[in-house]
């Protein structure tokens, strides 16, 4: 399946501070990126950080949505929690809520919702954790996209639920022959060489499909790419991925209007 380019999205999780802490540049990243996954204080996150990046985004045109997670600050939402799938609904709709609000009072709107961490993983092929997210949007705010791993059980979760389903590929993670991202615990699982950031994901477009690490082709739509913002090259590959992108015809879109 080979895709003719025309538009695409290019996303990444931001406003991961706390308090005076920060985490990556957030400002120069929303001068690359099309849409913005705010953290909304589960994993990290404050009402300050909240609404000054959905300010900052707003200024800049970058669409934004709300990066749910397992309530773990000290773990960075990276580790899977004990909670059934009606408690994964309630805090993922209490996080959604929060940067609803937020949003508007900086006087931008949450467009879509994004999975993190431990969360997202378990997403990925665990239907009842997929479902229960997708409940959750659906509850709040049907008109919400939900911003899925492509291939994975969120995407049907999505589906299901009756919501905008938005194809998320990783610019730099590694991905397993059966579609599931490589763990961050094996080697290889993150990419920080930029040129192979950048061409393994002209080569996943150009082909339609996700390329795993023994070279395999999985088609799937593709709407959206991330580049994670926590990665001490961040910008520099979003930078490079994004100039890349539009040297090869792609338009540089949100997949939902701000």
């Amino acid at each position: 399946m080979t895709s003719t380019p025309s538009s695409i999205d290019l996303n990444a999780d931001l406003g991961e501070g706390f308090g005076h802490w920060r985490m990556g540049d957030d400002d120069a990243m929303l001068d690359i990126v099309t849409s913005a996954n705010v953290a909304c204080g589960f994993h990290a996150g404050d009402p300050d950080i909240m609404s000054k990046t959905f300010t900052r985004a707003k200024e800049k045109g970058v669409a934004v949505g709300a990066h749910v997670a397992f309530p773990d600050l000290a773990g960075f939402g990276r580790r899977a929690l004990p909670m059934n799938a009606r408690e994964i609904e309630c805090a993922v709709g209490y996080q959604l809520g929060a940067a609803q609000a937020l949003a508007s009072l900086s006087g931008h709107r949450v467009t879509h919702v994004k999975a993190h961490g431990a969360l997202a993983n378990i997403a990925e092929r665990d239907a009842d954790v997929a479902n229960a997210i997708a409940r959750a949007v659906r509850g709040v705010d049907p008109s919400l996209a939900l911003l899925a791993i492509a291939l994975s059980e969120q995407t049907c979760a999505g589906a299901r639920a009756g919501l905008r389903v938005v194809h998320e590929i990783f610019a730099d993670r590694a991905y397993m022959d059966d579609g599931r991202l490589l763990p961050r615990s094996q080697q290889g699982a993150v990419i920080e060489d930029i040129e192979r950031a950048c061409a393994r994901t002209r080569d996943m477009l150009a082909n339609g499909g996700l390329r795993t690490v023994s070279g395999k082709l999985l088609p799937t739509p593709i709407d959206s790419i991330c580049v994670h913002g926590d990665a001490p090259l961040a910008v520099e590959m979003a930078r490079r991925l994004r100039g890349s992108l539009e040297r090869d015809g792609w338009a540089l879109r949100a997949f939902a209007g701000t």
